[in-house]
């Protein structure tokens, strides 16, 4: 294994399992702070729009490569 496929397997992983830390952290203010639903649906949303951002760039960014 090189280092080039190494540096790439690890940092789908490591990102994968930061997002799901974050998404905890978000989980866990929500609920210390009393947020409701509404909240935390509000709280989610913020977080998964970030996710979701850097998924689409991720993807166009294969494509143009394409």
């Amino acid at each position: 294994m090189n280092e080039a496929l190494f540096s790439e397997i690890s940092m789908y992983v490591l990102l994968t399992a930061l997002i799901a830390f974050m998404g905890f952290i978000v989980f866990d203010l929500a609920k210390k702070s009393k947020a409701g639903r509404f909240g935390t649906f509000i709280l989610f949303t913020a977080l998964g729009a970030g996710v979701v951002g850097f998924i689409i760039k991720t993807v166009m960014v294969e494509v143009v490569q394409i």
